[in-house]
């Protein structure tokens, strides 16, 4: 099965890291990050998406951070 994840956090090393870590989990990039601007708190927010083939079958029960 084929799994996403759409990470995101503030512009920092933070979301860097997290991106980072999916990365080394064996995550894939999926497509360009996307940044946007919160006003309301003076904040860069990023994304980016990510997929990762693993064995198994689908469930909504699925705790994508497991994997």
């Amino acid at each position: 099965m084929k799994l996403y994840r759409f990470i995101t956090n503030v512009d920092s090393s933070e979301f860097c890291h997290r991106v980072t870590e999916a990365l080394n989990k064996g995550w894939e990039l999926s497509g360009s990050p996307s940044l946007t601007y919160d006003a309301t708190k003076g904040e860069t927010i990023c994304g980016q998406a990510v997929t990762k083939e693993v064995d198994g079958d689908y469930s909504r029960d699925i705790k994508l951070g497991d994997y």
